[in-house]
């Protein structure tokens, strides 16, 4: 953490702090804050979870992540580049989406807020695709990877706390609709930076080959363009491969399944607006910068594998200790205890997710396989978690009491996480038997 601040000044890394934020802004907006904006409106439990299907949109990024490998953006993609014309486009439209929604609001009906939703998610996870593959071909070497996936992660949590916590105060003060028409001013952050940073020369100089030498709409290059990544990936890991992509897949469950909980549960407690953003501001600020720092040195000092681990068992616990809070009441220290806890929990298993798959990505093929990696890491949670509301709800219907419900809710989404942890054992280990097999050939 200490490298990052220092870094501040060099522009690449001032950058990919800005495009953090950026990418981390849209996505509690059409989630987590989107269900208490629902909420506060009289919304289901129900309605809620399934409203947030919309974020099946980042799951399924990789369907036209080819064509952002492959094709400039319009009107802007020839004169600022493949990658920051995209940036540029996914910015606008997330603004836009933003705009709409503060115009629809739940009394336009929830039909016409979710369409408007859905654009704001689908746009968001083009910019997702279009920064990730920055991020990573932007980088000179592998310590430089490490510094702006530390800045990338820093301005994502930044934009968190700003989604979920700050916003709060505005919609308690200044009502819903012009607080999310604020979240939409604030995507020129995102767009100052797409014309501040440098288009990435060796990446550009590979894609654009590709392009040429095969355009995207020929036979060859659309076969290059959607089956090469996979090729490419499963060329050289093997059958490793399948394991890894299951692995990922239910990494971040436990938090995908919460997420759509956390905010009724803060209203059903009776906990303020007000109160919610000034501990979300300042514990769950703390515990993500810390949580940063310690994901960033857990995994330059035990390795991925035990980070990912280790990342993995505080993400769990974190997520099972909103049970305390249901249970407990909404003390103000207790409510700052979790929800630092869990910022820490989840920071750590974010840092430690990310630098895994980032490193397991081949230049010129970047954005696609990036984006298939961390949609497979979604799919399955974004898909769950849909059926979170009819889970404590359902709890309801078998005589548990609403806070009860909530807490073995919370109990079970912090277990989820568990097999993917003992999967991550399995898959240590098969590395480590596939690294001295490998050690093991005579020299050629």
């Amino acid at each position: 953490m200490a490298d990052v601040f220092r870094s501040f000044g060099r522009p690449k890394v001032a950058g990919m702090l800005a495009l953090g934020f950026s990418s981390g802004l849209p996505f509690f907006l059409t989630a987590a804050t989107l269900g208490y904006w629902l909420r506060d409106e009289g919304a289901t439990l129900t309605a809620i979870g399934f409203i947030s299907w919309v974020g099946l949109a980042y799951s399924f990024k990789f369907l036209w992540s080819p064509v952002i490998d492959r094709v400039d953006a319009p009107v802007a993609g020839g004169r600022l580049g493949r990658r920051r014309g995209w940036m540029l486009l996914a910015q606008i439209l997330v603004g836009s989406g933003l705009l709409a929604m503060a115009l629809i609001r739940p009394a336009g009906g929830l039909v016409p807020l979710g369409i408007a939703a859905l654009v704001v998610a689908f746009a968001s996870a083009t910019q997702d695709i279009v920064v990730d593959a920055w991020r990573i071909e932007a980088a000179d070497d592998a310590e430089e990877l490490g510094l702006l996936t530390s800045a990338y992660q820093l301005g994502y949590r930044i934009a968190i706390i700003t989604s979920d916590a700050l916003i709060l105060f505005a919609a308690n003060h200044l009502g819903w609709p012009i607080s999310y028409g604020l979240m939409a001013a604030l995507m020129t952050i995102g767009v100052v930076a797409t014309f501040k940073v440098k288009e990435p020369a060796r990446a550009d100089e590979v894609l654009h080959a590709k392009s040429d030498e095969a355009p995207l709409w020929s036979p060859r290059g659309f076969f290059d363009a959607v089956v090469g990544p996979f090729i490419s990936f499963f060329k050289t890991w093997g059958w490793m491969g399948l394991l890894m992509l299951v692995f990922i897949s239910l990494y971040r469950l436990p938090e995908f399944m919460m997420g759509p909980m956390a905010t009724p549960l803060y209203h059903d407690l009776g906990i303020s607006k007000d109160m919610v953003g000034a501990v979300r501001g300042t514990a769950g600020l703390a515990g993500s910068f810390l949580g940063i720092a310690a994901g960033g040195l857990l995994v330059a000092r035990v390795g991925q594998m035990r980070g990912l681990i280790i990342g993995g068992l505080l993400q769990a616990a974190a997520i099972g200790s909103f049970a305390i809070l249901a249970l407990y009441g909404g003390d103000p220290r207790l409510f700052g205890a979790v929800m630092m806890f869990d910022n820490f929990g989840v920071s750590v298993a974010g840092v430690a997710l990310i630098t895994y798959m980032s490193s397991l990505t081949t230049l010129g093929y970047t954005a696609t396989q990036y984006a298939v990696l961390s949609s497979t890491y979604a799919i399955v949670g974004k898909t769950l978690k849909g059926f979170s509301g009819v889970i404590v709800e359902g709890l309801q219907t078998h005589g548990y009491t609403l806070m009860e419900s909530y807490a073995i809710f919370f109990v079970g989404a912090g277990a989820i996480g568990l097999p993917a942890i003992l999967l991550c054992f399995w898959l240590s280990a098969a590395q480590r038997r596939r690294l001295l097999a490998q050690n093991s050939l005579p020299a050629a």
